[in-house]
């Protein structure tokens, strides 16, 4: 008792230190934009800006999207939020299509091939830069004198421009993926190697072969050439850097990297309280006497695009399973076996928090890892694109997931991947291991979304936090001058050297013959 008592004075005299140093910040206004029509990214952002808004004193936010909502859904974002809180959504018209439901086989041949999709990103990019440009030109954020402007980081850092054209405003970028090799180093100033950290796009955990290190850094030289080649016609003049860049990652998930200061873990920050389930899904959660299968694609793909014969495998190795199955489908499915239940939307999170959930059939997109991860779930991964592949590697590596090819699986296949992680125990050991180190961190994502955006502006964009990397060239960031130089003093001792041995070799010999020419 007397431990406890010292433990909790000890956190009090902390706090009121922390208080007293750390001035108080009064509420400032923060714009936000996402260039990017992609719903899942949007979660993520969206999750940042509302921290932002209710952490702390509050915030008044300004987000521009594709995908607003309503004032009678932003309204309640500041019910029972401090003083300063503000929050509204204004819709941004991109002129593309949403990337929400695709068919798959076009998802893949854009996101999957990675000749492909630098190019698209950066072209997505430049074509809301267009449109961003036109809007700060015509006004359209001036109306208020903004304190902060936060920014998707797509594939191309011209959406900064719009922190410049308010007049230096602080930048942060946020990326919703674990971030790309191919844009941190031109952003941030550096990255890590591809001798032991995976690109973002590899289908491993760990390059740890030699023939995983070649690809790898085959991969990460490709597509950082691609995108120098797909922006080398970009006027860069006005690109900013950022003072600290949010980033959907996580050390539990990600493997331990060396990365720059300002660049901020927030893995999991679009994780809510979970919330009651709608009463029919319960009631077939709840009425399943072996448990449950949850099994979704997200918002990107749609499963009903799925060729027939593997939509014929799936419902039939899932008709075969003693589990109840809820499966997100759009449309619908012909021939659904009994113990499955269908549906457009499912409430993913709260359903994954259900104890009686024993998988998760998914694809591996972060947001989903993140909320199988918190709530200690096993997974069975079919990775698509992107970071899906090294997503679900990483679960694999962490013994709590299997992975699957999506396009070469059967009904016998895909049965066995379903008895083998549910009957096994390892998996939900592993998975339950798993959530405690992703929950055991000093301070929540949202706390440190609230902590290092007010840090920023306390700071005046915080320029001490940025890597000096940054003001390197190229040639000096890959040492080149240093090898330069060294080789030239290699060069220039050996001939050195050379020159002196032939000297000595000249006057050994010149002598010796002096020598035999003396008569006797």
């Amino acid at each position: 008792m007397l431990l406890v008592t010292k433990q909790c004075t000890v956190v009090a005299l902390t706090f009121a230190v922390l208080c007293a140093v750390v001035p108080p910040l009064t509420a400032v206004n923060v714009l936000a934009i996402e260039p990017l029509p992609a719903r899942s990214h949007w979660t993520f952002m969206r999750a940042v800006l509302i921290a932002m808004a209710t952490g702390g004193r509050g915030h008044n936010v300004t987000a521009y999207t594709p995908f607003a909502s309503s004032s009678a859904i932003t309204d309640g974002v500041c019910n029972g939020g401090p003083i300063g809180c503000g929050y509204v959504e204004i819709p941004l018209r991109l002129g593309v299509p949403d990337k929400v439901a695709l068919d798959v086989q076009r998802a893949i041949a854009d996101f999957a091939d990675q000749w492909r999709f630098v190019g698209i990103a950066v072209d997505k990019s430049q074509t809301a830069c267009g449109l961003l440009d036109r809007m700060a030109a015509a006004g359209h954020f001036s109306g208020v004198r903004y304190d902060v402007v936060v920014v998707e980081l797509v594939s191309s850092e011209c959406t900064s421009r719009v922190s410049g054209a308010l007049g230096e405003v602080p930048l942060v970028y946020v990326f919703p993926s674990p971030i790309a090799s191919w844009v941190e180093a031109k952003a941030l100033g550096t990255s890590p190697g591809p001798s032991y950290a995976s690109r973002l796009f590899a289908r491993y955990a760990k390059p740890d072969t030699l023939a995983r290190r070649l690809e790898n850094a085959y991969g990460w030289t490709v597509m950082a050439a691609l995108q120098w080649f797909h922006e080398r016609g970009d006027d860069q003049a006005g690109y900013r850097k950022p003072a600290v860049t949010f980033v959907n990652t996580d050390l539990t998930v990600e493997k331990s990297v060396p990365v720059v200061q300002n660049m901020i873990g927030i893995g999991g920050v679009h994780l809510p309280p979970p919330e009651p389930i709608p009463s029919d899904i319960l009631k077939f959660i709840e009425e399943s006497p072996n448990g449950v299968i949850f099994f979704t694609f997200g918002t990107v793909v749609a499963l009903s695009t799925l060729p027939d014969h593997i939509q014929i495998a799936f419902k039939n190795a899932l008709a075969e399973v003693p589990q109840r199955v809820l499966l997100k489908y759009e449309g619908e499915m012909t021939d659904k076996p009994k113990n499955v239940m269908t549906s457009k939307w499912l409430p993913q999170r709260d359903i994954l928090m259900h104890p009686n959930v024993k998988l998760f059939i998914g694809h591996g997109g972060i947001s989903g890892v993140y909320e199988a991860v918190d709530a200690g779930v096993p997974v069975l991964g079919f990775p698509l694109f992107y970071d899906q592949p090294r997503n679900v590697a990483n679960l694999v590596d962490a013994g709590m997931a299997l992975s699957m090819d999506l396009f070469s699986v059967t009904k016998d296949t895909l049965l066995n991947a379903i008895n083998e992680i549910i009957n096994n125990e390892t998996y939900s050991k592993n998975a339950k291991i798993t959530s405690e180190l992703f929950k055991d961190r000093p301070m929540s994502p949202a706390e440190s979304v609230v902590y290092w955006t007010e840090y920023v502006i306390r700071h005046k964009g915080a320029p001490h936090l940025k890597s000096h990397a940054l003001n390197l060239t190229w040639y000096q960031y890959f040492l080149l001058d240093v090898i330069a130089v060294a080789l030239l003093l290699i060069i220039s001792v050996c001939y050195i050297v050379f020159k002196t041995l032939q000297l000595i070799k000249k006057l050994i010999f010149k002598s010796s013959s002096k020598s035999k020419s003396k008569p006797d």
